[in-house]
C-alpha cells in the first residue's frame, strides 16, 4: 500500500462530492414537492416539443431527489459502488433537469451546472482521501 499522504485538493474533492450530492437531492425534493402540492407553480413554455404533467415531474424529482440524499451520504463511506451510484444518480438528475427546463429554465440550468460538479468530483477523488479524512 502507498504510505504517501493523500493530498488535500483529494480530500476536498471528497467531501465536496458528498456534500454536493445531499444538496442536490434536498433541493430536487423540494422541487418535486412544489410541483405535487401547488402544480400551478410551474408554467410550460408554449409550443413546446413535449408536454409532461407537472405533478408527474414532481413525483419523479421528489424519489430522485431522496434516493440522492441517500447516495450522497453513502459517498461518504468512500466506496466504489457509492461512486458509480452516485454518479448515475447526477447523470439522471441532469437528465430530468434537461427535460424540466420549459417548467422553470434557470433553475433547471443551475441543478445541471451542479452536477456536472458532482460527476467531476466524484470521479477524481478516491476511497484513501475518505479514510484520511474521517481520520482526522
Amino acid at each position: 500500500m502507498d504510505d504517501k499522504p493523500v493530498s488535500e485538493w483529494a480530500i476536498g474533492f471528497a467531501l465536496f462530492a458528498g456534500i454536493m450530492m445531499v444538496m442536490i437531492g434536498i433541493f430536487q425534493a423540494f422541487q418535486g414537492l412544489a410541483a405535487i402540492l401547488e402544480d400551478q407553480f410551474y408554467l410550460v413554455a408554449p409550443n413546446y416539443v413535449y408536454q409532461i404533467d407537472v405533478t408527474v415531474w414532481g413525483w419523479i424529482h421528489l424519489v430522485l431527489g431522496a434516493l440522492a440524499v441517500v447516495a450522497g451520504f453513502f459517498i461518504f463511506s468512500g466506496q466504489l459502488w457509492a461512486r458509480i451510484v452516485g454518479i448515475g444518480f447526477a447523470v439522471l438528475n441532469a437528465v430530468t433537469q434537461f427535460l424540466f427546463l420549459p417548467y422553470y429554465p434557470v433553475w433547471s440550468l443551475i441543478m445541471i451546472t451542479m452536477d456536472v460538479f458532482v460527476i467531476w468530483a466524484l470521479c477524481v477523488y478516491n476511497k484513501r482521501a475518505v479514510e484520511q479524512n474521517m481520520s482526522y
